[in-house]
């Protein structure tokens, strides 16, 4: 099976580097889903939960990471995630999570809402 390079970055680390068969991701123009042999983007990303289906011989799976803000570029089967803030499924604690979006909520802060939401919807990919 063909197989596009990731990597995902955010201003403070490496997030995630690996092998995949399809990444979605939401821009601006809406949401796209990048597959090998996809056309040259360049795109910018909305706040959301970027999905990767890993490829590889670990085997398939999938990864899910909030992403809030940020640029994405394909070329060569080489996708490339730059984000202002990206957080891995796997480290957005889920109670901490529905707290800040309850806060966020009940304050009428439409921007901490917005961030809540998007690790809510991350976790929900897990």
């Amino acid at each position: 099976m063909a197989e596009l390079h990731v990597e995902l970055v955010a201003a403070d680390r490496k997030v995630w580097s690996g092998d995949a068969s399809l990444v979605v991701a939401r821009t601006t123009s809406g949401d796209i889903g990048v597959m090998p042999g996809h056309q040259p983007l360049l795109g910018v990303l909305e706040p959301g939960a970027v999905v990767i289906r890993t490829a590889g011989e670990s085997g398939e799976g999938t990864v899910s990471v909030a992403v809030h803000g940020g640029f994405i570029s394909f070329a060569d089967d080489k996708l490339s995630l730059v984000a202002e803030i990206a957080e891995l499924s796997e480290e957005i604690d889920v109670s901490r999570a529905e707290r800040a979006l309850d806060r966020a909520k009940s304050e009428g802060d439409e921007a901490a809402e917005r961030r809540a939401e998007v690790r809510m919807r991350a976790v929900a990919v897990r």
